[in-house]
């Protein structure tokens, strides 16, 4: 082995173990969250309280698995924001001249061909992803207000009861759809040829190209699964609330960016997974039930959730 190659394994080999210290130093901090949950608030473990930890991380968890994997392929999605209010929207509003499961079957189809949209101009024009899902999250932005610039209500009721205010046991419904896509997920990234595609793809784009892969197809496919999930999520969040604002989702990109880098995600892709992804939304779902039960103002959220995608970020560097 030359020495070069000896000089780039180690160098690799350090890299790889200064991700799992920060996988580590995630996890610790985690317990510690835990741990300060359990002995500073008798409210934490109450039935209620968990319920209401359990739903509203439903949210953020189907956008952070659109999102892992979009930056697995090598890019990001800022639009699913504004996708989330665009489909809660309509969902909401279309019910008054159809049963609920056709709108919201419409109101998915929507989000899907917003992710493709994005998915073409950045693989068949090969312009940023950054640039690309900046300028559609302006676009559907303004999209949803010449749709209706006031709130929707849902016209049939069954379309609250069944799904956002559902419960099965004492678990909530968006609870366990959240659940059940996890699995299906993992198995998409780990099991079948596309999903290890992309994820190759975001490692090394040319060498994937040059097997033979369908590389502008497999970036495609990322961003209509990113706006498929936008789409459920914004469905269900209409569903739970009991009506859809056009305001809904300014943000929310910056929650499912910071899951999935906490989770052991690197931007421009080479990394990150299912399991680490839905332990960064658990992680960033306590932090908010913590920070909401001691009545911290939501603007110190927000700032706290940008240092920690900085300090992520920093922990995970390649170089």
């Amino acid at each position: 082995m030359s020495s070069t190659s000896k000089k780039a394994g180690g160098k690799w080999s350090g890299v790889k173990s200064r991700f799992r210290l920060a996988d580590y130093g995630f996890m610790v901090a985690f317990l510690i969250l835990l741990l300060i949950a359990t002995t500073m608030t008798d409210v934490f473990f109450t039935q209620r309280n968990l319920s209401n930890l359990f739903r509203q991380i439903v949210t953020n968890g189907l956008l952070s698995f659109g999102m892992l994997i979009v930056i697995l392929s090598g890019g990001i999605d800022l639009s699913i924001g504004p996708i989330v209010a665009l489909t809660g929207i309509m969902a909401a509003g279309l019910q008054a001249g159809m049963w609920f499961p056709a709108a919201m079957l419409i109101a998915l189809a929507v989000g899907m061909t917003v992710g493709a949209v994005n998915g073409v101009l950045i693989a068949r024009f090969r312009l940023q992803p950054f640039i690309v899902t900046l300028a559609t999250m302006g676009a559907i932005r303004g999209i949803v207000y010449v749709y209706s610039e006031t709130p929707q209500v849902p016209a049939d009721p069954a379309f609250r009861t069944l799904l956002g205010g559902g419960f099965i046991g004492p678990v909530p419904v968006p609870a366990l759809i959240l659940l059940a896509f996890f699995p299906l997920v993992w198995i998409f990234l780990n099991r079948t040829t596309i999903g290890r595609s992309i994820v190759a793809i975001g490692g090394n784009e040319e060498a994937v190209r040059l097997a033979g892969i369908n590389v502008k197809a497999h970036i495609i496919l990322a961003y209509v699964v990113s706006g498929f999930f936008a789409g459920v999520a914004g469905v269900l969040l209409a569903s739970r609330l009991g009506i859809a604002q056009p305001s809904v989702g300014v943000g929310y990109e910056l929650d499912a960016i910071a899951a999935v880098v906490i989770g052991g995600g690197i931007l421009g892709g080479g990394g990150g997974g299912a399991l680490g992804t839905m332990g960064g939304v658990l992680a960033l779902g306590l932090i908010d039930n913590l920070l909401n039960l001691f009545n911290v103002q939501s603007y110190y959220q927000q700032i706290l959730k940008g240092l920690i995608i900085l300090f992520a970020v920093l922990a995970r560097r390649k170089e």
